[in-house]
């Protein structure tokens, strides 16, 4: 008895300092998988999650691209646009603090999945974007920029790429029209696609004869 009570104290310190190593290393995979500067997660952490939420309950898929930001960008510095990005990133925290995920994707562009029907995104969009707009302080001078806000309402098992290419399309449809919000219907793409992509989307060959 006395001998396996030795081994067993001689142990503990060996499994405490392993659980230790592991808290640290799920704590950096974790925030390797947020955006340093908004503090939401990137795109791979988001999909993970959002794919498994999608697969058991209704949502609204949410794709969020901010207006003027380059014109903010190049009149007050990338500061400002930090600033700005940060400012979007709280208002998006804060929408999906008790149920919901946020995440920054890339750029100026954002995503988001909500409890919503279709009864009620429609309310919840406008709510959203009148938050987005709202001006933020960068170094005592209030400071905005615009968003275009499309969404989709999905059902339990909606597959998640294909709710983000509607929303995404309903986001490009409010910004063809000054911005503001947009819903679709459905998850069929209306638009034509690149590799899973709308045409005029970086990365696809019209976005990329767009840009040039």
């Amino acid at each position: 008895m006395s001998s396996a009570l030795t081994a067993l104290a001689a142990a503990a310190p060996l499994a405490a300092g392993w659980s230790l190593h592991s808290l640290r290393l799920r704590r950096r995979i974790e925030a390797a998988r947020r955006d340093p500067l908004t503090g939401l997660p990137t795109r791979a952490g988001f999909e993970a999650k959002a794919r498994r939420r999608l697969a058991r309950s209704a949502a609204a898929v949410v794709v969020i691209d901010l207006d003027g930001f380059k014109a903010l960008n190049d009149t007050h510095g990338h500061a400002a646009g930090d600033a700005a990005l940060v400012h979007t990133g709280r208002v998006l925290a804060d929408r999906v603090r008790h149920w919901g995920l946020a995440a920054r994707l890339g750029g100026d562009e954002f995503a988001l999945v909500l409890p919503a029907s279709t009864r009620d995104v429609r309310r919840q969009m406008h709510f959203l974007h009148v938050r987005l707009v709202q001006p933020f302080d960068y170094e005592g001078s209030a400071l905005a920029v615009g968003a275009s806000v499309g969404a989709v309402v999905t059902r339990p098992g909606a597959d998640l790429s294909a709710a983000l290419r509607r929303a995404d399309e309903a986001m490009y449809a409010a910004k063809q029209t000054g911005g503001g919000w947009f819903v679709s219907v459905g998850l069929w793409p209306a638009l034509s696609t690149v590799n899973g992509r709308r045409d005029g989307r970086p990365g696809t060959a019209e976005g990329r004869k767009a840009a040039g």
